[in-house]
């Protein structure tokens, strides 16, 4: 090969490295975490609810210990916006800057979540069947494609179940069956296909899973 090709190969790599970083430098930098002030935040606004690690001891108290922070950061400025409803996380969220959220979240994803069990006997196994095939003949769709086999979902998109109180997952799956939970579309679908018997037993289900 000739030395012009070779040159000409040469100038147009230098040429598109020096786009790439002028465009890197451009791009806006991502936010900076700090876990000592969402820590604080937590301590301030989360506490009497969650418990102090997020591992909440109240069944309708969700246990936030672990989530993905993504998830969490969205649910906190859904509420501030009004988007989900709900008047009691609606006046903590309101008070929250959109770095407070982060933190929170952020920080609530570093604590170590406390495994949970299923209740009732007589249900868990209809909760297995609805969570990892879904209801076939109803079009509704096995938990596990979205959640994961062990509910530990898929960070970004879609929350981690594992070990959440059942009465939890209950209110929250009778929310989006009723539509007083609006702010996700297809778990609104899922759920106003689904009657209280399989609701209950795949929150208690849920609730087993690790």
């Amino acid at each position: 090969m000739s030395k012009k090709p070779i040159a000409a190969i040469a100038a147009l790599l230098t040429a598109l490295l020096l786009s790439a970083s002028a465009v890197a430098a451009d791009a806006p930098a991502a936010p900076k975490i700090d876990l000592a002030k969402g820590a604080a935040s937590y301590g301030a606004v989360c506490v009497a609810c969650h418990a102090a690690d997020g591992n909440s001891t109240v069944p309708l108290q969700p246990s936030l210990a672990q989530q993905h922070p993504e998830y969490t950061f969205k649910q906190l400025l859904e509420f501030k916006s009004g988007a989900r409803k709900d008047p009691v996380m609606q006046g903590f969220a309101a008070t929250l800057t959109e770095d407070d959220a982060r933190n929170i979240a952020w920080w609530l994803a570093s604590q170590k979540a406390k495994p949970g069990f299923a209740k009732e006997p007589a249900l868990v196994m209809l909760g297995e069947r609805i969570y990892r095939g879904g209801i076939p003949d109803r079009h509704i769709p096995a938990c596990a494609g979205c959640h994961s086999p062990n509910g530990a979902g898929i960070p970004a998109q879609y929350p981690r179940l594992s070990g959440q109180h059942a009465d939890y997952t209950v209110k929250q799956l009778v929310g989006f069956r009723d539509g007083t939970r609006g702010n996700n579309l297809p778990m609104r679908d899922v759920a106003a296909k689904m009657n209280d018997r399989e609701i209950k037993a795949v929150a208690d289900y849920i609730a087993g899973l690790r």
